[in-house]
């Protein structure tokens, strides 16, 4: 059989993929039927007849349309009580590795100051293999509390934990004057993209430096220069193997960290960090410890409670912001957690 002309594969993609678009699929009779085939085969009918049809597969359509179907048909089965369909997840993710290139993009964060944060995020929940190349609900409501309190922050060393792409610490860079900000992450593609971004805002990480990185005088010398950018620094930190004497080294007066209770599986090492850092801080005073958290499976958050009363972490609620200027859809349940360490 002769393959299929070039020009067929482009009409046949222009007339039923590229121009139709997605919110003209019938998505409510789609959802109602799959409630009536819990075998998925509506749904494999679907996937065969379009994105795995032979001259999609030959000529596809864009990896930004065929990623955005392929979301929408799972977050309709998920909807549903239809069994998985692993065909769906299969090619989901082949578009995901064909390059990073189409699942990222750049976003503008306006802050109330009137400056913004640029950031190149991804747009897919899971790229690299990491969740942490996307800013999260619980960043931007730790942000808004941030720009609420900055005399928390002014003139101090503060120590973000998680910081993923850096939206939090870039906004509190840009409006709360902190002596020095710590980001740190353990994933290499994160630090990658965390240190092209603070740079895209006009900040330059310190180059790489052993630990032990902010010496007394260092700090005094910032303070007494009364700085208008403060010293930032970009730091690789496993919760795992960092050691009292390295945390020692980095002299942090705060501690933040948003959306790192999630995993049950990295909540005993975030613990672990935690009492590290009690124990550190020779002659002063222990670093205050703000952790914001969406509260997604309640039992996951009252495990890091629990944790927190087994290791002898005193913790409160302290108020959130009411609404967040950063967020317009519908918000998710965040937290913000002091804790006393």
């Amino acid at each position: 059989m002769a393959e299929p002309r070039p020009g067929l594969a482009l009409r046949f993609q222009r007339r039923f993929l590229a121009a139709r678009p997605l919110r003209s699929l019938p998505w409510p009779e789609l959802e109602q039927s799959l409630r009536t085939a819990p075998d998925s085969a509506l749904l494999a009918d679907i996937l065969h007849k379009t994105i795995l049809h032979p001259l999609c597969v030959k000529y596809p359509p864009s990896a930004k349309y065929r990623r955005c179907f392929l979301t929408e048909l799972i977050k309709k089965l998920e909807s549903t009580a239809a069994e998985p369909l692993d065909e769906l997840y299969e090619a989901l993710a082949d578009i995901l590795k064909e390059g990073e290139e189409s699942t990222h993009c750049y976003k503008n964060y306006l802050l109330p100051s009137g400056q913004s944060v640029s950031l190149c995020e991804s747009t897919a929940l899971i790229s690299a293999g990491t969740t942490g190349l996307l800013t999260w609900e619980a960043a931007l409501h730790l942000a808004q509390w941030a720009l609420h309190s900055p005399s928390l922050l002014r003139d101090r060393t503060i120590l973000e934990l998680g910081s993923g792409i850096g939206f939090t610490g870039i906004a509190i860079c840009k409006t709360c004057q902190p002596r020095t900000f710590i980001f740190s992450d353990c994933h290499p593609r994160v630090l990658r993209q965390l240190r092209e971004n603070i740079q895209l805002n006009g900040f330059t990480p310190e180059p790489d430096v052993p630990w032990g990185i902010q010496t007394e005088s260092q700090g005094q010398e910032v303070e007494g220069q009364r700085c208008q950018k403060p010293k930032v620094i970009v730091a690789e930190l496993d919760w795992g193997s960092v050691t009292e004497k390295q945390l020692l080294g980095l002299r942090a007066d705060v501690v933040i960290a948003a959306d790192v209770v999630y995993d049950p599986e990295i909540i005993l090492a975030l613990i672990g960090m935690l009492q590290k850092l009690s124990t550190c801080r020779a002659d002063r005073k222990a670093p205050e410890v703000f952790i914001a958290s969406t509260v997604r499976n309640p039992a996951t958050y009252q495990l890091f409670q629990a944790e927190l009363d087994k290791a002898g972490i005193r913790w409160q609620v302290i108020p959130a912001p009411s609404s967040c200027d950063f967020l317009y859809d519908v918000q998710s349940d965040v937290t913000i957690l002091q804790l006393f360490i």
